[in-house]
């Protein structure tokens, strides 16, 4: 190496890897993945850590004097900014998961893996242990002769400060997980007096030993063998969607050379060669073989490729996002059935949910017809019938509710119909409801029932239920 041409490119040399079978019980093979920087890792920076933060700090933001996003289970309420969902809104959460998984599915249409090479959690968080990695045992070369290297006091410490950076990072994802369930102000106390609740404990010490062994122990194990997205991929694949390829026909035949050379005189293509492509790898594919269902789409092997590009004078993109049918020279083509498909059901499944949020009513209300004394005749002539309402203020304010009945002529309720019920208040009334037999032609009728906000009268529900007379 002290002989090595001093206009060779300063990248590191390995030996070609060399086609073997896969033994899908071998040990795993550790990846030390370099350091690269570039437009890309720029790009996942800008969508990574917005995600990020807002992860870490919703629990803490606070509205109307509540945590700002809560599932409170023992409640059955989930907390959403100004917005409170119940379990009768869960067909809400059903349409917002399929709505998601339409839009994963258009964008793998369009553009490949981008969600897992940009915002995937697990992405996101072997990102930060990695880099955890390389600020507490240095650059690749120095991890890979660190491991080799007998044990030390200064290697123990070296070793020590990751993990103990990793476990800082996993208990504070674990603590911020569970306070999306209960209250994170209470939780942080409580685990910080050892006075929590078995559960609150049992399941921050569950998610923090998770991220702790997915993001820093198994990693591209992870993507490739635990993720079902990595097999199911290749359906939504077609030979325009964007994908990170390497140009065979720029970049073959391979080989190392001076800058200054001439890579048609020497018979080469642009690739030197250098591996690099390999060693930024997280899942340690060999981009060069063409597409595998490891590769996550996370641009690294471009950002390598066009720094070598650039040392050596060459035009960038040997490796880049592109189509298989853009590597033949042939057209992209973007407005294809799939993507105008995948597109404009997801706009129309996009605009219901809206829709149906937007005109969400927070109020509930059940009628029970009383079934012991179908119907009571007063000593006036009158038929009375009991029922019991159970009326639901889904708001996150209190409201006063007047009732009232309609369907039969002259019919109303006896006793008290205005009720005051406080924000998430479920309130059980029953009541009498009086009819003259003049207006009953059957001996059921239909009659609704209606609470009204007397503060908002844009709140409101209705609900039927049948009055019954004698035959």
């Amino acid at each position: 190496m002290a002989d090595k041409d001093p206009e060779l490119i300063d990248v590191e040399e390995l030996a070609p890897a060399e086609v073997a079978e896969l033994d899908l019980y071998q040990k795993r093979e550790k990846i030390y993945t370099r350091k690269i920087e570039g437009f890309y890792q720029r790009l996942r920076l800008y969508t990574g850590w917005p995600l990020l933060i807002a992860y870490f700090l919703l629990p803490w933001i606070s509205v109307n004097g509540r945590q700002a996003v809560w599932f409170d289970l023992p409640e059955r309420k989930f907390h959403i900014f100004t917005l409170t969902f119940w379990p009768q809104d869960f067909p809400l959460l059903a349409f917002l998961l399929i709505i998601a998984a339409f839009g994963l599915f258009a964008v793998t249409v369009v553009a490949g893996r981008v969600w897992c090479g940009y915002s995937c959690p697990q992405t996101v968080w072997t990102s930060i242990f990695m880099w955890i990695e390389q600020k507490t045992e240095g650059s690749r070369n120095q991890r890979i002769k660190l491991d080799k290297a007998p044990w030390t006091v200064g290697k123990a410490m070296r070793k020590a400060t990751k993990h103990g950076g990793w476990l800082f990072v996993a208990f504070m994802t674990g603590l911020t997980f569970v306070g999306y369930f209960y209250p994170v102000r209470e939780l942080t106390v409580e685990l910080a007096t050892l006075s929590t609740g078995k559960w609150q404990a049992l399941w921050t010490l569950f998610f923090t030993l998770a991220t702790y062994i997915n993001a820093g122990w198994m990693r591209e194990q992870v993507c490739t063998y635990m993720c079902p997205y990595a097999r199911f991929q290749s359906v939504m694949f077609d030979r325009d969607t964007l994908i990170v390829s390497y140009d065979p026909a720029r970049g073959e035949p391979r080989g190392s050379r001076k800058r200054s050379a001439d890579p048609a005189a020497l018979g080469l293509g642009d690739c030197i060669d250098c591996d690099l492509c390999v060693q930024v790898c997280p899942t340690g594919i060999d981009i060069r073989q063409g597409l595998q269902y490891e590769c996550i789409g996370c641009a690294l092997c471009i950002d390598a490729c066009d720094s070598v590009m650039d040392k050596m004078g060459y035009e960038p993109g040997l490796i880049r996002y592109t189509s298989e049918n853009a590597l033949e020279g042939k057209p992209t083509h973007w407005a294809r059935p799939r993507v105008i498909g995948y597109l404009t059901v997801l706009t129309l499944m996009i605009g219901v949910f809206g829709y149906n949020v937007v005109s969400r009513v927070p109020l509930e209300m059940t009628i029970i017809r009383d079934r012991n004394n179908l119907f009571v005749e007063t000593q006036a002539g009158d038929i009375e019938n009991m029922y019991r309402i159970q009326l639901v203020n889904m708001d996150t304010q209190p409201h006063d509710f007047d009732l009232s009945v309609n369907g039969i002529d002259e019919a109303e309720i006896i006793g008290d119909a205005s009720y005051a019920l406080d924000a998430g208040e479920v309130r059980s009334i029953t009541l009498r409801v009086r009819a003259q037999p003049r207006h009953l032609d059957a001996p059921g009728t239909e009659i609704t029932f209606e609470a009204i906000s007397s503060d908002m009268p844009s709140l409101r529900i209705s609900a039927d239920s049948r009055f019954l007379r004698p035959r």
